[in-house]
């Protein structure tokens, strides 16, 4: 499992994780959705921030069908639930994940990357749900993530046709937040990890853990929970930092 991602913790604790199937453009295999898993069950000591990217032009590909294994109704249900518990970590994990996109970001692909929090692509990168043409469904959290994203209309269309988005279209939808020029997605997304490793670490975790959960709740729910996250954040000694830093006009030192 050790040389199907690599691993590498700059000293500012962006750690990059690369999807290493050469060949094979970074397809989803059992495999691999399990080092992701063990890599977001325990990150690198020191790790404040993660880049995702893929190696030979391609983030994802999505699941490898050479690979793909016959499952009875109830063994198919089990393993895309395997699939949302390990998008699930990688979305509440509590650590910022920023996505380098290029090439195939197709299938679970996208399910991957539309759990990560800031996605990062070039112009050569590809967006797509071909599912329908293959005859099978979304399984990895797709009608959640990108539903939410495109709105059930727009994923409707593009299951149905298969259509292929590019990199300027994925910005205008929400796909992707930043469009960069060809090859220099990983450098961007490891600048902008950087700057986010630099934020108070509560507060962070209190972004990635609260904002998605408020989206869900209703109006009543959502500002009561903004206040408890408000009085967890505004409380804490980085926020104390935070505030002097400010005052005497200099960068805050979080540690």
């Amino acid at each position: 499992m050790s040389d199907i991602i690599k691993v590498e913790t700059a000293a500012n604790g962006v750690t990059t994780l690369t999807m290493n199937r050469p060949g094979k453009r970074n397809a989803m295999s059992d495999v691999l959705l399990a080092a992701l898993d063990d890599f977001f069950r325990a990150p690198p000591e020191g790790t404040k921030a993660v880049v995702l990217t893929g190696v030979e032009g391609h983030y994802c590909s999505g699941l490898d069908l050479a690979e793909h294994t016959q499952r009875d109704a109830e063994g198919t249900m089990r393993h895309s639930r395997g699939w949302h518990e390990v998008m699930d970590r990688i979305q509440y994990g509590g650590l910022p994940v920023i996505s380098a996109m290029f090439g195939a970001v197709i299938g679970g692909g996208l399910e991957l990357a539309t759990s990560t929090h800031v996605r990062v692509a070039d112009p050569t990168t590809i967006f797509q749900l071909p599912e329908g043409k293959r005859g099978i469904f979304v399984g990895g959290g797709a009608t959640v993530r990108v539903g939410r994203i495109l709105g059930a209309d727009r994923m409707i269309e593009m299951m149905l046709t298969g259509r292929k988005y590019g990199a300027d279209e994925g910005l205008d939808l929400g796909l992707a937040h930043y469009v960069v020029e060809e090859g220099e997605a990983l450098a961007t997304a490891q600048a902008l990890a950087g700057r986010i490793a630099e934020n108070a670490p509560l507060s962070n975790y209190v972004m990635i853990q609260a904002i998605s959960r408020i989206e869900d709740m209703s109006k009543a729910d959502g500002l009561f929970t903004e206040a408890l996250c408000a009085a967890l954040t505004q409380t804490s000694p980085h926020a104390v930092e935070g505030l002097q830093a400010f005052l005497q006009k200099r960068d805050p030192k979080f540690g």
